[in-house]
């Protein structure tokens, strides 16, 4: 008989029906008014050709073991194994790697979403594990908005911090006038939260807003950055041009007469400095709306007119987290801060918000507690990685580099250990990273699916999905705890990461210092009473666990549903400071001029992206973006039937304005080949007016799919990150700038290539 039961991922809850304890399909959940499609999936994922149900092992590894330089990860068949062989691997390689090279040479950045659950997070379930091991050398920082959480302390506080206390979209719709919006809102970004969304509340927050009177302005290249539902007038700039343009508004505000020189003075440090740098007393380049306009593209005077309604308006200025990963890309954060507090209406219902629609819980609600989670312990090892430079890590051992104002060392890794994300996903330039995972002695990889991460592994570990155990989940954001029953079997012998660390912590006779005893149902228990303290603690109480884990979705309040960013501040900066030097909102920081950073100066600063400044764009005329897709999270599930089903011939869309399609000899429906000095890759053509002309938008997540017979080993799935180059926004924080790839493209006549990445890949024995 077919059962109905509750799913929980990032992206929301569904229903899902399971026969003979095998998952048919996820629904949508009837408490949910907007869920996520991505749940189409769910079902065809984990039944499908590519899951992992074996361990196996690299067969040149497997022969002639870690220190033998042969064959090419990535390339080589596998031999599956049993699980007593795996561990005893994992059990004698760890222990080598240890006592030969220490633990600073073990890399268990491992950054990705990976599960939602609070005890089967396998990131948090490996660093652990590694941790009662002696340690490991870590990530610091993340893809999605690395430059803000280098920035922001220095100029207003935690960015993560800032992110909780942005302004309800409810005080928008009561309050603003006006919301000008950089790079949009992606509403396919507000799927997703993380740790789970009990429901979609971003879309019908915003639409209220629309519906009040509000008015919303789209500075975005893509102009389904902003929902239909908004009514948005679109005005496209040049990717890149964001922090000229904003300059330009701020230069007229101030020309004009008509900023606030009191809010100025005040509330912030370095105006002075500011005025005149867009003024051109320090280099000579006045930064008005004519040259503003020259670098945009955009009118002039309907960049004056802008300005003018901004200053009549109560206005909110809203930055999304894409245009951070771009050359230089902490200066159109930095420039946000900067307009916003010309206009002087920061601390007021208006004001700024960077990364609406990071998730889809920023703007709508907040949690009023923390939930249990897997405790990951301490960790003896000092040394770290910024996440986007994991390649420069593997390529440069012992080099130093820049970061945040230190002088930094990269470890020599000789093993790298992967749970729960998918570097050749995130990662730019994704031919070097390729050279850089040859470099390791071992490479092991937890994995549900044979990713490209996985088929660069050495060695390679079942995992068990989020349908297959027992969890709970309760977003960072997001004001809900939902039940994770384990609801369908996982294939072969497929295990949870808790399952498999307990084993190895077994066979490496550990005692229980990662298990403590227990088993994964006990240690459910010890969280979810954890939560449960929390809750009382709040004048809440929770059922206990057998009545939570059979029942659905429990909601809570938002503890701050009126909440206006940085009010307190403003009511009274010397009762409330920020944690910056000054205790003011720095825009000028001295902390950051002292660092001596030509890439990120002391102020806002304009510079053109690499591609404009070193001559790129003549050799590749367009522009490529890419940005998350509204078909998965990231690159998760990818070969679920609702992605698949929108591709093109079975690669990657692309979308191309028809004017740059025409001169191409392109049709719609086409595939095309997207090229540059980095690498290339097939995608589908989609030709469309919603993307400026010039530019071209490649949906991440595609599992890549290198065809080694082919030039530059051609990816033949429409992976963007084999055309990103690997260089970062700056050396203060390090984040990944894949938003400035110039590329060109040609139709592509020959035979196409079938899609591999999707299927087992070779086995031997």
């Amino acid at each position: 008989m077919t059962k109905l039961a509750i799913t929980v991922n990032h992206w929301g809850v569904g229903r899902a029906r399971v026969l003979d304890g095998k998952l048919l399909d996820v629904g949508s959940h009837p408490a949910d008014a907007a869920p996520s499609p991505i749940n189409g999936n769910i079902a065809s994922s984990l039944n499908g050709d590519a899951r992992v149900r074996y361990p196996a092992v690299r067969k040149s590894w497997l022969e002639q073991g870690p220190l033998a330089r042969a064959g090419e990860r990535g390339r080589e068949p596998f031999v599956e194994v049993s699980w007593d062989k795996a561990l005893e691997l994992l059990a004698t390689e760890l222990d080598r790697v240890r006592q030969q090279h220490g633990n600073e040479s073990i890399y268990a950045g491992s950054y990705g979403w990976s599960s939602a659950g609070r005890l089967h997070h396998a990131q948090s379930q490996l660093k652990r594990f590694l941790n009662v091991c002696g340690g490991f050398v870590r990530s610091e920082g993340n893809y999605s908005y690395n430059a803000a959480l280098g920035l922001m302390p220095h100029v207003i506080k935690n960015y993560r911090e800032m992110v909780v206390e942005a302004t309800r979209w409810k005080v928008v719709a009561e309050q603003v006038d006006l919301v000008v919006m950089f790079g949009g809102i992606p509403m396919r970004s507000t799927q997703v939260s993380d740790g789970g969304i009990g429901r979609h509340r971003a879309a019908d927050d915003m639409r209220a807003c629309a519906e009040a009177g509000v008015r919303f302005i789209n500075l975005s290249p893509l102009r389904t950055d902003a929902a239909d539902e908004l009514g948005a007038e679109w005005l496209p700039p040049r990717p890149g041009s964001d922090t000229a343009v904003m300059m330009g508004l701020a230069h007229y505000l101030m020309a004009e007469g008509l900023h606030d020189q009191g809010f100025l003075e005040r509330y912030t440090v370095g105006h002075e400095q500011v005025r005149a740098y867009l003024f051109g007393e320090t280099d000579g380049i006045v930064k008005d709306l004519h040259w503003a306009a020259d670098l945009s593209g955009l009118d002039a005077s309907r960049l004056a007119a802008l300005a003018r309604d901004m200053a009549a308006s109560r206005t909110l200025i809203t930055t999304t987290a894409g245009i951070q990963r771009a050359d230089f890309g902490e200066q159109p954060l930095w420039m946000t801060v900067t307009l916003a507090a010309v206009l002087g209406q920061i601390g007021q219902a208006g004001g700024f918000g960077i990364g609406y629609a990071v998730n889809g819980s920023i703007g709508s609600s907040a949690r009023p507690y923390r939930a249990g989670s897997f405790p990951q312990g301490c960790n003896p090892v000092e040394n770290f990685v910024p996440v986007a430079m994991v390649a420069d890590a593997l390529l440069h051992p012992n080099e130093e580099y820049d970061y945040a104002g230190t002088r930094m060392r990269f470890p020599d890794i000789r093993m790298v250990w992967w749970a729960g994300g998918n570097p050749f996903h995130h990662a730019q330039d994704l031919n070097r990273l390729r050279q850089a995972f040859q470099r390791p002695e071992t490479v092991i990889v937890n994995e549900m699916n044979w990713t490209s991460t996985a088929r660069h592994a050495d060695i390679v570990l079942p995992v068990a999905a989020a349908e297959e155990r027992m969890d709970f989940a309760a977003g960072k954001y997001d004001p809900a705890l939902l039940p994770m029953p384990a609801i369908a079997e996982p294939p072969g012998e497929a295990m949870s990461e808790y399952d498999i660390f307990a084993a190895l912590e077994q066979h490496m006779n550990m005692g229980n210092r990662f298990s403590e005893g227990l088993s994964a149902r006990q240690w459910l228990d010890r969280l979810w009473e954890e939560t449960r303290d929390e809750a009382r603690r709040h004048g809440d109480e929770l059922p206990p666990w057998d009545d939570f884990i059979a029942g659905d979705i429990i909601e809570l309040k938002d503890p701050e549903p009126q909440r206006i960013f940085l009010s307190e501040f403003r009511a009274d900066p010397q009762a409330s400071p920020l944690p910056t030097p000054s205790g003011l909102i720095e825009l000028y920081s001295q902390t950051i001029a002292d660092f001596g950073y030509e890439d990120c100066p002391g102020h806002a600063t304009w510079m053109a992206p690499r591609g404009i400044s070193n001559g790129d764009v003549k050799r590749f005329p367009l522009q490529m973006l890419s940005g998350q897709p509204a078909t998965r999270l990231h690159s998760q599930l990818d070969n679920g039937d609702y992605s698949r089903s929108c591709k093109i011939q079975g690669r990657e869309p692309v979308l191309i304005h028809p004017e740059d399609a025409r001169l191409r000899n392109i049709l719609d429906g086409d595939v095309v080949e997207l090229f540059n000095d980095k690498g290339r890759c097939l995608a589908g053509a989609r030709l469309t007016t919603d993307v400026m002309p010039g530019v071209v938008f490649l949906w991440t997540g595609a599992w890549y799919d290198p065809d080694f017979d082919a030039p530059q080993h051609r990816d033949r799935h429409g992976n963007p990150n084999v055309l990103t180059h690997d260089l970062r926004t700056s050396r203060l924080s390090q984040g990944p700038a894949s938003h400035s790839a110039f590329v060109e493209l040609s139709r592509f006549d020959g035979e196409l290539p079938g899609i591999r990445v999707h299927s087992q890949p070779e086995f031997l024995g």
